[in-house]
């Protein structure tokens, strides 16, 4: 059985094979095309696929010279070093079909050798590459479009991991412009120890956020550059995924906004002089009253020698003198700056010190406080005498808006893992909607005795603690005030 092999076939049976017809089986059956050329270069076999590639019928080729179909020297060449026995592989360059469309091929040649090793002709191996060419000067294209982005924009970009360490990996070169520092002097280093420890706390609230709920990270801040002026940078990070789509890095987009916010400022400074302007104007006004009352009272003391009517008039004197204390303690609490020093501090016992305080208060008018508390505590870094101001303030208002009594509803709820949400119910007789937009308004009220300071103050604490504060009303109905504020991760120990 010399001309033939013998292959395993059903229930261990041996089938003959022609090794020549194997071979045909897999010259016409491969997805490359083949061709054999001969010394004089020209083509004595080709398969199917070689045809399909050209798009040519196997007798318009068989028997033709190579250089009727390829024009290019560097081929002829190497196929002549192939008769000398060298081998090329995954030659790339380009043909033309027979219907003149130009496509992309990886060629591989070698010699082919009869039973004595003499090389007698030479076999190429043709894939058409046209689509993953097309594909990779796509991606060249893109890649090169991105450069020119990243080399010529004004926007800071850069790219870190999602590791613990949030390594750059990528920063463009404007960072040089701005920060002095070359790419290279950027890449390698840790955002985190870029931004300090506070900005860090803030900034992985803001992933693990987006991680929880896709809300977009965006933040505005304010950098002191090696020149000693102050920047602000605006940015927008989004994550890239990987296959599994787990987040594999960060791109982070930063731009420049100092002159927008040096202009914001500018007008806001304008702003405040004509809002130093109304408070002034409102001081003068609500001082006026009682100085008008303290004079009207100290004349009538002075006219009246009746023993009765003289601690009538002096309480009426101590209660207007009292209010005008108020009044100018309220407007300084509001006017001028505080150092604030925050300290760990659980959230729960601020709120359960505050009830503690205004309990009195709540009996003598018939209402009722009643708290939702999360089953684990929360701590805040936070001033909490500040804070208490703020809780005091809301309950107090609750209070008063109920006068024959009610329920004032304190809510807690952990709204991310450092987010907290406090909201403040009332039963009360609520405010027109159109009228909710002025409440945080100096001097502006819907309390008889009020002087509009307290919703003021009240929101200026909430601020310098990074929180947001927002007033829901309805006539007839009640109010709700919501504080949402920082806290940290929570911990395993439950309240009470």
């Amino acid at each position: 059985m010399s001309s033939s092999s013998q292959l395993f076939g059903s229930e261990h049976h041996y089938v003959d094979f022609d090794p020549d017809q194997l071979i045909d089986l897999f010259f016409n059956c491969t997805p490359d095309g083949f061709a054999i050329v001969d010394m004089d270069n020209r083509f004595v076999k080709v398969n199917p696929m070689y045809c399909r590639i050209f798009g040519y019928e196997e007798h318009e080729i068989i028997g033709r010279d190579l250089n009727d179909f390829i024009h290019s020297e560097r081929v002829r060449l190497i196929i002549e070093e192939v008769k000398q026995g060298r081998t090329f592989t995954n030659v790339k360059f380009q043909r033309f079909r027979k219907d003149g469309q130009l496509i992309d091929t990886a060629v591989s040649y070698s010699p082919f050798r009869n039973a004595k090793g003499d090389i007698i002709a030479v076999i190429g191996i043709v894939r058409d590459i046209t689509e993953s060419k097309i594909l990779e000067r796509e991606l060249e294209k893109t890649r090169e479009l991105y450069r020119l982005i990243t080399e010529n924009t004004s926007d800071l970009i850069s790219i870190f991991t999602n590791t613990k360490e949030r390594n750059f990996i990528f920063a463009s070169p404007s960072h040089e412009k701005l920060f002095g520092l070359p790419p290279s002097a950027i890449v390698g280093k840790s955002l985190l120890g870029c931004i300090g420890p506070e900005d860090a706390v803030h900034f992985e609230m803001l992933l693990e956020r987006y991680k929880q709920t896709g809300e977009p990270i965006l933040f505005e801040k304010e950098l002191k550059l090696p020149t000693g002026k102050i920047a602000y940078l605006e940015y927008n990070i989004s994550p890239t995924y990987n296959d599994k789509n787990e987040i594999e890095t960060f791109v982070a987009v930063a731009r420049n906004v100092t002159d927008r916010v040096n202009n914001e400022n500018a007008l806001r400074n304008l702003d405040r002089l004509s809002i130093i302007g109304q408070l002034a104007a409102g001081v003068a006004h609500e001082i006026r009253n009682p100085l008008t009352s303290l004079k009207g009272f100290s004349k009538l003391l002075q006219n009246d020698t009746s023993r009765e009517k003289q601690e009538q008039y002096l309480d009426i004197i101590r209660n207007e003198l009292d209010r005008i204390d108020m009044i100018v303690n309220e407007f300084m609490s509001l006017a001028k700056p505080q150092a604030i020093q925050f300290i760990k501090v659980s959230l729960i016992s601020i709120i359960e010190s505050t009830i503690n305080i205004l309990q009195p208060q709540a009996m003598l008018h018939n209402v009722q406080i009643k708290t939702d508390y999360p089953a684990e505590d929360i701590e805040l870094l936070c001033s909490p005498n500040q804070l208490k101001q703020v809780f005091v303030n809301f309950i107090k208002n609750a209070i008063e808006a109920m006068p024959e009594g009610g329920n004032v509803f304190i809510k807690v709820r952990r709204l991310h893992i450092r987010t907290v949400l406090i909201t403040f119910t009332d039963e009360g007789t609520g405010i027109d909607p159109d009228l909710v937009q002025f409440l945080g308004t100096p001097f502006y009220t819907t309390k008889d005795k009020g002087i509009g300071l307290g919703l003021t103050v009240s929101n200026k604490i909430v601020q310098e603690h990074k929180g947001k504060m927002k007033i829901d009303s309805q006539a007839g109905i009640g109010t709700t005030i919501s504080v949402e504020l920082e806290c940290l991760e929570p911990n395993t120990k439950a309240h009470g």
